[in-house]
């Protein structure tokens, strides 16, 4: 079994060797151990430091395409690679690399398609009293979102399996946790949290230019990718919720219309008659997204048909067997009948 660590990296010259140097050489399970690094555009020496340092792989973006882009180029070289375990880290060093097997124990024994390492948010020494309440109501929004037991929703710190790694999407320019993880829950994949350790950011993070920033992309990210695989719920959610509104203003004109005095609240119909229609239009919406979700996801399930084609047909093919003029040569006294004796 093959584990690919990558790191997406962004002018990181200065802590990359010490995060790879605490990085495992060999795991419990895992045959192979192999290091990944996603240069997103940086402007020092990081590549050259991880050519340095004697890193398998390096995948190099021209310009900076943001974190979402970087963590999509890594899986999709992890997987061209052979790779059947996937782990994401950070290049600060953050996360303690040792608990790298614990991420991937649950994975390798086949629990689970993907692992996130729990940071302990509640009370992790490293974080903030705002930080901690801003993350625990973020895991607490994207739990409910995709239905999954999870507590520290934005830990970049996560196995994925190569089954996972083909059948999960990033759509998001800003940040792949959360999208992965609705992407998850939606297709019902099997997703656990560990405990992890932490250690104190060497930096800032460069995510996110500030807090209002974070919460903005975030909220944003979760929204359009609940929507993305939940088009339905939604719009007619909203439609049923405008009809029933609709309905108030009629049935109060129809009150004083038999009570005899309709022509004075016309305007309570026009109201009424236009949140109907609008709430039907709403959830006619809601159908055809619906419909296009439908199409998505056999897309999706071509296109990781495709892949396991792909694969299949990169495999080397078994050794043919020689057949030699000995091997299909017979016993002319056994293999012949003996016409003479007829």
């Amino acid at each position: 079994m093959k584990l690919i660590i990558q790191i997406p990296c962004l002018n990181e010259a200065e802590t990359l060797a010490e995060t790879i140097a605490a990085l495992p050489q060999s795991i419990d399970g895992i045959d192979t151990v192999e290091l990944l690094i996603i240069d997103d555009g940086s402007s020092d020496d990081t590549a050259g430091v991880a050519s340095r340092m004697g890193v398998h792989h390096i995948v190099r973006h021209r310009r900076n395409r943001g974190l979402a882009a970087a963590f999509n180029s890594g899986m999709q070289r992890a997987l061209a690679e052979g790779a059947d375990i996937i782990v994401n880290t950070d290049a600060d060093g953050q996360y303690v690399g040792e608990d790298i097997a614990k991420l991937v124990a649950p994975v390798v024994a086949g629990k689970a398609d993907i692992v996130v390492g729990d940071r302990g948010v509640a009370d992790n020494p490293h974080f903030g009293l705002f930080k901690r309440r801003l993350q625990r109501l973020g895991s607490a929004t994207v739990k409910r979102l995709s239905q999954l037991e999870i507590t520290d929703a934005v830990s970049g710190f996560r196995a994925i399996s190569r089954e996972a790694a083909q059948r999960i999407n990033i759509t998001t320019d800003f940040s792949y946790t959360t999208d992965m993880l609705i992407q998850a829950g939606r297709k019902r994949l099997a997703v656990i949290s560990v405990p992890v350790r932490t250690n104190a950011a060497a930096r800032p993070s460069r995510l996110f230019k500030s807090i209002p920033d974070f919460i903005s992309n975030t909220g944003m990210t979760m929204a359009r990718v609940y929507l993305t695989y939940n088009p339905l719920r939604f719009f007619l959610g909203i439609g049923l919720a405008m009809t029933l509104i609709g309905f108030v203003p009629i049935l109060r004109f129809l009150w004083f219309f038999v009570e005899g005095n309709g022509d004075g609240h016309l305007q309570s119909l026009v109201l009424g008659s236009a949140l109907v229609i609008l709430g039907l239009l709403v959830s006619i919406l809601g159908l055809l997204a619906d419909l296009i979700g439908t199409n998505r996801r056999l897309i999706e399930s071509s296109l990781h048909k495709i892949s396991r084609i792909e694969e299949d047909l990169r495999k080397p093919l078994p050794p043919t067997q020689d057949v030699t003029e000995e091997d299909n040569k017979g016993d002319s006294d056994t293999d012949e009948p003996d016409i003479r004796a007829a």
